[in-house]
């Protein structure tokens, strides 16, 4: 196939994306025409994060280059778990429960490669199709004996879990290697396929597969592996006081993803804008000189947030996540429409039911102190007194020290259902009426 990218490589090394790879100007001959690469995703939950988004770019980044990417979901290898560098045996999911996540990860990976442009074409496959239908017998004499157990223990993934004492590695868990490396065998013989890309705590695993298919099929295939992300302040990526940040948009709203971005640290920004847009290197190196030569606030986070929430929210998530930023930093609740407030509702304000039916005769000062807003009913007096506590917008003072019903009637509600309440210059709280 002609048009070909050949300055692929090239440009991944750019950006740091390659942590290992096999072959070297092999690899790099081997890319000059059309080549099918894979990378698997497990289904360990309903929703992939954004520690997945690398391997998915990097399939984008393939695509782009001319070639065809085959998105690997676990249906098999998720009912037995990948126990590479993980200190403990991972809990098996039922295959009713695996089924129904495999169905949502191939909607997510589907987002991110192009499935109609012709020969390069992308495919989501399953390897539950033909690992499942393999006899036992047939796999420990076909497959089972390519692999030596004293190769296999010193792996650096396993090594650490057979050294870690009382935790050890099951069986099941041992056996994930094979079944990773009999996807690739299979993928060769049936795809074609050459490539196979993930992060660098899967190079045991892809150099297995590579072996594989050399011995089960004399094939010649290659491995490149990614590098994890991590941050310059030692916290683990993707993880904040609210739980990890998913793709799912029901799952981690567009706002709070925009959010997560915006919020990148000086030291950290530069080299995700390598890793997860697709602006070159040299506008990344022009935008961190740019910033370098200013004063005040980078505009690095900024562009990054708009990038990565257009990547996987889309254009009309990005909006809405820029519209809601907007209107918490400047305080006009008129731009919020119902399901910028739902957002909010879900994790990107501290949210809280309101029975307003129930409320009675409870103080402003008790609700606001319950919900969390004040730590004694005297910080919610001082800011009436102030002037400085809003209620959808509209400012409450020292004469409303009284019932909370009074400030919470149902007709004064946003869309019918909420109340956005602001105390003080940086204390927001969403009730949404039940």
């Amino acid at each position: 196939m002609s048009g070909v990218d050949t300055g692929l490589l090239a440009d991944l090394e750019a950006r740091g994306l390659i942590a290992q790879m096999t072959g070297d100007d092999q690899l790099a001959e081997h890319l000059s025409t059309s080549r099918t690469l894979y990378c698997g995703f497990d289904p360990t939950a309903d929703s992939l994060h954004i520690g997945s988004l690398v391997p998915l770019l990097t399939l984008k980044r393939f695509q782009m280059a001319g070639h065809k990417p085959l998105a690997l979901v676990g249906g098999a290898t998720g009912l037995i778990g990948d126990p590479s560098f993980k200190a403990q045996e991972r809990k098996l999911n039922t295959p009713d429960i695996v089924a129904g996540w495999v169905d949502k990860l191939k909607a997510q990976v589907s987002q991110f490669i192009n499935f109609d442009s012709g020969e390069n074409a992308a495919e989501v496959v399953n390897n539950l199709d033909w690992i499942g239908s393999v006899n036992v017998l047939d796999f420990l004499r076909d497959v089972g004996k390519h692999f030596s157990i004293n190769n296999m223990i010193q792996k650096e993934s396993v090594k650490q879990r057979i050294d870690r004492e009382g935790a050890g590695i099951s069986f099941t868990e041992f056996t994930y290697m094979i079944l990773q490396s009999y996807d690739f065998a299979e993928l060769y013989k049936q795809n074609n396929c050459t490539l196979q890309i993930g992060g660098s705590d899967q190079w045991g695993n892809i150099t297995g597969g590579i072996d594989l298919a050399r011995r089960m099929y004399s094939g010649q295939t290659f491995g490149l592996t990614l590098p994890l992300v991590t941050k310059s302040d030692g916290t683990k990526f993707g993880k904040t006081e609210s739980g990890t940040i998913w793709l799912d948009p029901s799952k981690t709203s567009p706002y709070a993803f925009y959010q997560f971005w915006l919020n990148t640290a000086d030291a950290d920004v530069y080299k995700f804008l390598r890793y997860f847009t697709f602006l070159t290197p040299k506008e990344i190196d022009d935008i961190e000189a740019a910033d370098a030569a200013a004063e005040g606030r980078p505009q690095a986070q900024g562009i990054l947030a708009k990038e990565v929430t257009r990547l996987v929210h889309g254009e009309e998530g990005l909006v809405a996540a820029e519209r809601i930023t907007a209107c918490m930093f400047n305080g006009t609740l008129a731009d919020l429409s119902e399901t910028d407030l739902e957002q909010l509702k879900l994790d990107g304000l501290p949210a809280s039911d309101l029975d307003v039916g129930a409320i009675g005769d409870i103080p402003l000062t008790t609700l606001l102190t319950d919900c969390g807003m004040a730590k004694a009913g005297r910080e919610v007096k001082d800011a009436l007194g102030r002037d400085a506590v809003l209620i959808n917008g509209e400012a409450k003072g020292a004469e409303h020290n009284m019932q909370a019903a009074e400030c919470f009637a149902k007709e004064k509600a946003l869309f019918g259902r909420f109340f956005l309440v602001k105390l003080g210059k940086k204390k927001n709280h969403l009730f949404e009426i039940v």
